[in-house]
């Protein structure tokens, strides 16, 4: 028998109470803050984001904090703070009676679809004290809310410390990526429209379907799909206007169908290799269009940009190396099947299939 079920089997054997959050914690709401008229500091402002809208030298909350966002795209996110922040457009919570505020958090994350889905308002969405304060939550002994605490945090912990690894893995790859693709003299230098064939697409994003048969991409990182395609090639993609310009890519071998704002880049000299090429662009096409980029309601890409990109042509064997070093390193850093970002991926799985279990008590009846 686990610790955990000998403290259910001494503490609560018939079950537990379930409560109204209000009535077991203590919920404010935020006070005004805007950047314009705070002092730059280190205290996270809390507002309607998924992140600190930004820093001051002030702080209305301290120590343990839960808080949930007010309004935005964020609105209704729960977050758990052990510092001095400043609440802004969210309201925050904290455990009263002896109850933990850690495990209100986890019970709240456990309740983050529910506590979602209590958005409203049109175009700017919100989230009140008043949506969530008669939700529901189990309330076991203090000893079995520590000990879910402890056990909930270690998981936590591992996927802190495989992020921060991941995190880390991915600087490194970049150094070597740019490091290996740093040429001088020594090696040819040609411009992209003489080793490419270069073009756009004819599709919008209205024509996506969710189960069609062959990628479809668009002007995001997030690869769509379609019945029908344009190209059957092997190519590299990329956005050719919006926020992700010089930093969205896709290397794609075989059919599929395009934005007609993305570029396809078609590698046609057989001295280059598609996928060295690809290596080559995510390095150094950013700095590039930087320079030269137009820019109006969003930055954009012109035909003679592309043309007129730089690329150097190192012996094929060298392009050989370049790629097989730089496939392991993207394998262990963004391959979801594999490598570090699978190994998060199922920490997480494991995590909330414990906290959901944990969380589950027979209600004590009267």
């Amino acid at each position: 028998m686990s610790k955990f079920d000998e403290l259910i089997a001494e503490f609560c054997p018939d079950g537990v109470e379930y409560r109204k959050l209000k009535d077991v914690t203590e919920m404010q709401r935020g006070t005004s803050l805007t950047k314009k008229n705070a002092t730059e500091g280190i205290y996270p402002v809390v507002s309607g984001g998924t992140e600190p809208a930004f820093y001051c030298d002030i702080y209305n909350r301290e120590n343990e904090t839960i808080t949930v966002a007010g309004s935005g795209a964020g609105a209704g996110y729960v977050q758990y703070w052990n510092e001095p922040i400043f609440v802004c457009d969210a309201f925050s919570i904290k455990g009263k009676e002896d109850n933990l505020t850690k495990y209100i958090y986890y019970c709240l994350s456990n309740m983050q679809d529910k506590i979602f889905a209590t958005k409203t308002g049109g175009g700017i969405p919100h989230v009140y004290i008043s949506s969530i304060e008669n939700f529901v939550i189990p309330l076991p002994p203090l000893p079995v809310q520590q000990e879910i605490v402890r056990i909930l945090d270690n998981f936590t912990e591992l996927t802190a410390e495989l992020t921060a690894e991941l995190t880390a893995r991915r600087k490194q790859y970049e150094y070597y990526r740019d490091l290996l693709l740093t040429f001088g003299d020594e090696v040819e230098w040609m411009i992209l429209s003489e080793i490419a064939e270069i073009g756009t697409g004819s599709s919008n994003t209205n024509e996506e379907l969710e189960d069609g048969k062959y990628p479809f991409f668009v002007r995001s990182q997030e690869v769509r799909r379609k019945n029908t395609y344009e190209y059957d090639e092997t190519a590299i993609i990329t956005s050719g206007d919006g926020v992700g310009v010089g930093k969205i890519f896709h290397y794609v071998e075989g059919k599929y169908a395009l934005h007609q704002r993305a570029y396809r880049i078609h590698i046609t000299d057989n001295r280059v290799i598609p996928k060295y090429y690809f290596y080559y662009m995510k390095s150094a096409f950013l700095p590039y269009i930087e320079k030269s980029s137009f820019h109006s309601s969003v930055t954009s890409i012109r035909r003679p940009m592309l043309n007129n990109f730089p690329v150097p042509v190192p012996p094929l064997k060298e392009q050989e190396r370049i790629v097989a070093i730089l496939d392991r390193f993207d394998a262990l850093c963004n391959d979801l099947t594999s490598g570090l970002p699978a190994e998060i991926e199922a920490r997480q799985k494991q995590y909330e299939y414990y906290r959901d279990k944990l969380l589950s008590f027979k209600e004590v009846t009267a």
